[in-house]
């Protein structure tokens, strides 16, 4: 395989994990807390890098990683007393299937018996680590501080969880984060609870498609050079019959 095609081949394997990551973004555009994901590139350094004699490309481009952009969406007023947002930095904490779950999704509800949980019936955890009780058919109040109040007595306070690194922190479903060892969680600092109100997803719509219009333009920059390296070796070949 020759140098072009090689780097043209990789070149375009990258662009393709970008063109998920675009396309995610802007289909979870109206995902209530979502947060977008970027990627980071690098270069692949081949052994063959080290001989100067070898006719291999010795570097190729790679998604080195990808990571999560946890920039704060904006905040829209609902109405709803069950939609919860945090102004500033942290996750609402919630019991997912056999961890614990982090998320800026506030749209919760009342479970039939009482607790809150989230859409996917995710017990909301207040700070102690219990869940949050209420009686559906009584008004409630949430202060800026996650405490939680009804007919006057105070009935639980929702944890609001920050990490010193949340970029260690793993995607789990749509909009829900899980630790994986990395990041220690701790209660979040400079933040408010605002309830009535829910956080939108941070992805900007026309930069995420024209990022996405411009990956596809070098996606089919990149499959060009690969036929014309095609017709090249096929022209050579045609001219060494021609001479023999």
């Amino acid at each position: 395989m020759d140098s072009l095609l090689t780097a043209a081949a990789a070149g375009m394997r990258s662009r393709m994990e970008a063109l998920d990551l675009a396309a995610n973004n802007i289909a979870n555009t109206g995902t209530t807390g979502f947060k977008l994901d970027r990627e980071s590139y690098n270069l692949y350094v081949a052994p063959e890098a080290f001989d100067p004699e070898s006719p291999a490309p010795s570097t190729l481009p790679v998604v080195e990683r990808n990571w999560t952009d946890f920039s704060q969406g904006s905040l829209t007023s609902t109405g709803n007393l069950l939609d919860v947002a945090i102004s500033g930095p942290g996750f609402f904490a919630v019991n997912g299937p056999g961890s614990t779950l982090y998320t800026r999704d506030g749209s919760f509800r009342l479970s039939q018996t009482g607790v809150i949980v989230t859409a996917e019936g995710y017990p909301l955890r207040g700070a102690t680590g219990a869940t949050i009780q209420l009686q559906p058919n009584l008004p409630f109040e949430i202060a800026p501080d996650g405490t939680v109040k009804q007919a006057g007595v105070d009935v639980g306070k929702v944890e609001v969880t920050d990490f010193d690194q949340p970029r260690a922190l793993a995607k789990f479903g749509r909009n829900y984060f899980q630790s994986d060892g990395a990041a220690t969680p701790k209660p979040a600092a400079n933040s408010q609870v605002e309830q009535g109100k829910v956080e939108a997803s941070n992805v900007a719509a026309p930069e995420s498609a024209v990022r996405l219009i411009n990956l596809m333009r070098q996606f089919e920059m990149l499959q060009k050079a690969i036929t014309m390296d095609g017709d090249m070796g096929r022209q050579a070949i045609e001219q060494v019959a021609r001479v023999s």
